[in-house]
């Protein structure tokens, strides 16, 4: 063979072997890549890919996913294991080191406080000065706007913050607060027009800070919450193209009004909802509100919906919702709710007692069936949450929320059959994204497996995920979950936590 000839077939070789790296997803030219996952199952839900793959990870993107070994700086054998797109947590209130540390051994690297908020905006992640491990971010907070309007007070989030004054307003309501047989109720007032547009301004000055969305815990201050001021929250979120969180009021168990209200009000004004952990809101009606959402969406009104799976829920023990027949709107009674951080369950005397001594304190009650929490796992496009409550410290008990993903690849998955793996895993991870990316393009890299995603991903055994939190031990990492990739850092390695990588990111609608 002639010089020339061998010239012109190694060109085509070339030619040929640059074709295959670029439909298997890579530059066959491009140097070593910074981390290889390497043979295990990509599940990305987003574009259907369920296949024996590897990824080449360069800085914080995916840049190949091939059929073939690439090389990398660092390989992780992925052999036998499922590789998923990073967990996306919408609706989280613990922005702190030990919650992160936990909801990374869960397979979340995105945890956002949305339900509640922060406000202001700036505040967001206050407790994670020394890094964080995983990404967050948060809607502004209507409640904590129209406290500090009102009362002169910062709270940062209702949930995972203490008051402090802002004005000499502020300074006379904490004094008030001390001698008052109940506190709680100095929060239990309507707002004049003028409130009104002061907490307008607020809102939409936060929302210009970066802040997704609006986050309305309704229920926290429903009967003094009237309909010119909810109204007005909704006109705010649709004139900015944003989206609102909230929590419905919440009437006698099964009773929808709090649904359709939210619904109405959306429909009249152009407001984008997302309703929060609906069964827990739905009880007994929780096929009603599911087929009233799905015929909502049919109309054309902008709304989704989220559930986070276990059968009790955690509130403020001087939640509006307690200052009512609670035992009629939840059907329990005092002996069905403990306190948080002892585990210790009520009667009359103590639950009185607590409420007025301790107004701010976390009660667990349990009210709802596994049934109806099924019913919502199982409909289309409902989303996964964890509702994982303020940890600071592994002292203070909270609820096991920290389990919530693990729990649903373990026992709705694996155990019952619930959903196959790939429909559990767009719950948790293309849904969320797409929901936020709708309004805030920075998601669009996000919950899923492409070239040119954010490399964000979860890496578990499908054989041994599993929940390990129990509401008296709720201090347990989920089992079965290996690897935890954010940012292109590995963040959870072989199960154990990276101490040194602090790779989470503040996410925010002005981010890139």
């Amino acid at each position: 063979m002639s010089a020339a000839c061998r010239s012109i077939c190694l060109s085509i070789l070339l030619l040929l072997a640059a074709a295959q790296g670029l439909a298997d997803g890579h530059d066959a030219d491009a140097d070593t890549y910074d981390l290889v996952i390497a043979g295990g199952r990509v599940v990305d839900p987003a574009s259907g890919l369920d296949a024996i793959r590897h990824l080449g990870l360069r800085g914080e993107r995916i840049e190949a996913i091939s059929e073939t070994p690439l090389s990398g700086a660092r390989t992780i054998d992925a052999t036998g294991l499922v590789v998923s797109p990073g967990f996306i947590d919408l609706h989280t209130h613990s922005p702190t080191p030990l919650g992160q540390r936990y909801q990374l051994a869960d397979g979340v690297t995105t945890a956002l406080e949305l339900e509640a908020g922060t406000y202001p905006f700036d505040g967001v992640g206050a407790a994670l000065e020394d890094g964080a491990r995983i990404h967050y971010g948060a809607s502004t907070g209507w409640a904590s706007a129209r406290v500090e309007t009102t009362l002169g007070l910062r709270f940062s989030s209702l949930l995972s913050s203490t008051p402090r004054p802002v004005t000499l307003g502020g300074v006379w309501t904490l004094l008030r607060m001390l001698v008052s047989p109940d506190p709680a109720s100095l929060f239990a007032q309507e707002v004049d027009a003028d409130d009104r547009e002061e907490i307008r301004a607020r809102l939409d000055a936060d929302l210009r800070r970066g802040a997704l969305g609006v986050g309305v815990p309704l229920d926290y201050l429903s009967e003094h919450t009237l309909e010119p001021e909810l109204r007005m929250i909704f006109e705010v979120t649709a004139a900015r193209d944003s989206l609102l969180y909230i929590h419905l009021r919440r009437g006698v168990n099964g009773d929808p009004a709090g649904l359709r209200e939210a619904l109405r009000l959306a429909d009249e004004t152009g407001a984008a909802i997302h309703v929060c952990h609906i069964q827990h809101l739905a009880m007994r009606n929780i096929e009603l509100f599911l087929r009233e959402i799905r015929e909502a969406r049919e109309r054309g009104i902008d709304v989704t919906t989220e559930l986070l799976p276990y059968d009790a829920g955690s509130a403020l023990i001087s939640s509006a919702v307690f200052s009512r027949d609670w035992r009629s709107i939840f059907a329990i009674d005092y002996g069905d709710v403990e306190w948080a951080a002892t585990g210790m369950r009520f009667d009359e005397a103590t639950w009185n007692d607590y409420r007025e001594e301790q107004p701010f304190g976390q009660v667990v009650h349990h009210y709802l069936k596994p049934e109806w929490t099924r019913l919502a796992l199982v409909e289309p496009g409902v989303i996964v949450v964890s509702d994982l409550l303020p940890m600071r410290d592994e002292e203070s008990m909270v609820a096991p929320h920290n389990g919530a993903f693990a729990r649903v690849l373990g026992r709705h998955v694996r155990e019952r059959s619930d959903l196959d793996l790939t429909t559990a895993l767009a719950k948790m991870t293309s849904l969320p994204a797409a929901r936020l990316a709708k309004f805030f393009p920075r998601f669009e890299r996000k919950g899923r497996i492409a070239v040119g995603a954010d490399a964000d991903l979860t890496i578990f055994d499908p054989e041994s995920v599993l929940d390990r939190a129990t509401y008296g031990d709720p201090f347990q990492a989920s089992a079965g979950i290996q690897t935890v990739v954010v940012a292109g850092q590995v963040a959870l390695d072989d199960a154990q936590v990276v101490e040194d990588v602090f790779a989470g990111q503040l996410l925010s609608n002005t981010s890139e």
